[in-house]
């Protein structure tokens, strides 16, 4: 038994769209002071262990109004760029606010000195790329300021790909894959050692990836469609190409991708979120499996509440059985190995 609690390194967050949105106080006290709303804050991240995770920027919705086709309406790419520039110097204020308790890391030394320093190790990432034209000049600048991993899409379509849609139950076999801007795009991050991030990929999409990068497969925040038929969620040929390319699974604790019956239900048991981890490991290795939560993006179990509560699925992953070597790899350290493996020493 660890006489220490396990640091948590996290694959998908969306603190910095609830702290934007949230309206009152400084958004930055609120993160570093805490407060009552959402699923992190500094102070419960330490409570419960969160070390640390990808820090998504992820552009609202113009419309909750879907076109014709069912999707959800896309942010002009101007809207979009101005709106992740203020959501990165949000992350950027809260690091120079911190004094040291908050770092910004750009590589998986940086990761690893953080999480040993006790400092939060937060990682820039894009949830949908519509911030960056198909001349791609935005990814090359965003880059230089810290972008380290990118999602091309939300579950709605842009210039790079179609992006899967919200359904239950469904294949993720939905819509067309990468346009030629996407492959560009693609071929761009495997350039600058960006990680492409599948999770709101359809299905096509997924394959395209799959055939272009040279880099492993990730998806952060995903689960089992075997266990839950989610649209959203990874086939098992999707699983097994992962595993091929040393890839990783974050796992979501979202409540709609954990549940085979498609009800949103805060009542969900983490032992449901447990299967999806075993699953994965039981399948495609467990150096393939980490911890995606969608924090502050989705409903999750109550059992949980919120980041503090991370302790309470460590030792429901315990109680399955895993020991506390895998429970170490699933709760950070695959994450940062597969970055250092994308991104270089």
């Amino acid at each position: 038994m660890l006489t220490t609690p396990i640091p948590v390194f996290d694959g998908h967050n969306d603190v910095l769209l609830r702290l934007r949105r949230g309206g009152g106080e400084d958004p930055v006290k609120r993160f570093l002071e805490g407060e009552e709303a959402g699923h992190i804050d500094l102070p419960r991240a330490k409570a419960g262990g969160l070390a640390g995770g990808l820090c998504a920027i992820y552009i609202p919705l113009p419309s909750m109004t879907k076109d014709a086709n069912g999707d959800f309406p896309t942010p002009t790419q101007a809207d979009a760029l101005n709106e992740t520039l203020a959501m990165a110097r949000l992350l950027f204020d809260i690091e120079a606010r911190s004094q040291g308790a908050v770092t910004i890391c750009r590589s998986a030394a940086d990761i690893r000195r953080s999480i040993e320093a006790g400092s939060f190790a937060a990682v820039v990432h894009i949830e949908g790329a519509e911030a960056v034209a198909a001349d791609l000049d935005a990814l090359y600048v965003l880059h230089q300021a810290g972008l380290r991993t990118l999602g091309p899409v939300w579950s709605r379509p842009n210039v790079f790909a179609y992006g899967v849609p919200f359904r239950y139950p469904s294949s993720p076999d939905i819509g067309p894959g990468l346009t030629d801007a996407g492959r560009g795009l693609i071929r761009a991050c495997n350039e600058l050692k960006i990680m492409v991030d599948l999770s709101h990929m359809n299905d096509a999409g997924f394959w395209d990836i799959a055939k272009i990068s040279q880099a492993p497969l990730v998806a952060s925040h995903s689960n089992v469609h075997a266990l839950c038929p989610h649209s959203r969620n990874l086939t098992d040929r999707q699983l097994d190409a992962i595993k091929d390319t040393g890839g990783l699974v974050g796992i979501n604790f979202g409540v709609l991708f954990l549940r085979d019956d498609g009800v949103k239900d805060a009542a969900t048991s983490l032992d449901l979120l447990v299967r999806h981890v075993a699953y994965v490991a039981d399948r495609i290795g467990i150096d393939r499996v980490a911890l995606g939560s969608d924090f502050d993006g989705t409903t999750i179990p109550a059992e949980m509440k919120d980041a503090a509560g991370l302790p309470r699925l460590i030792e429901a992953l315990r109680r399955h059985g895993f020991s506390d070597a895998e429970l170490t790899k699933i709760t950070h350290e695959n994450w940062v190995s597969v970055l250092e493996r994308t991104w270089g020493a």
